[in-house]
């Protein structure tokens, strides 16, 4: 049986700004813990800050997020087009490590810490950027 649409809410344009400032605020935990060699903690706030920023782009660029299964937010992303598809395939990096670092009881690895806060760092940074320039047309 075929997948049905993602479900999405309506959100404000302000609410693109709060979920950035979120998102900022998860990838500075996420570097942290990197420093600190705190690798799970790391992954967990790079996912978290990928969501957030995602949410961040979607909110910005056509008013609604995604609702329910995280795994449904990339679709989402891919139906607006343009820096969200880009946003799209930074949160399917990021999506499979929620449950490692979350639930599973094998310690992250240097690399796969590193590589989450990668993909959240761009992610945040193009949030931003979408963000700044649609609030400047708004």
């Amino acid at each position: 049986m075929p997948r049905s649409r993602s479900k999405t809410r309506a959100v404000k344009p302000a609410d693109a700004v709060a979920y950035v400032v979120k998102a900022a605020e998860f990838l500075r935990a996420a570097q942290d813990s990197l420093q600190l060699g705190n690798r799970t903690a790391a992954t967990g706030n790079a996912v978290h800050a990928g969501i957030a920023a995602s949410d961040a782009i979607a909110a910005a660029l056509v008013g609604s997020v995604s609702q329910g299964d995280h795994a449904d937010a990339p679709g989402h992303l891919d139906s607006i087009g343009g820096d969200a598809r880009v946003a799209a395939r930074q949160l399917r990096q990021l999506l499979p490590l929620k449950s490692l670092a979350e639930y599973d009881p094998r310690p992250m690895s240097v690399t796969e810490a590193r590589r989450a806060v990668t993909a959240a760092e761009r992610l945040v940074a193009l949030a931003e950027r979408v963000v700044s320039r649609v609030g400047r047309t708004l």
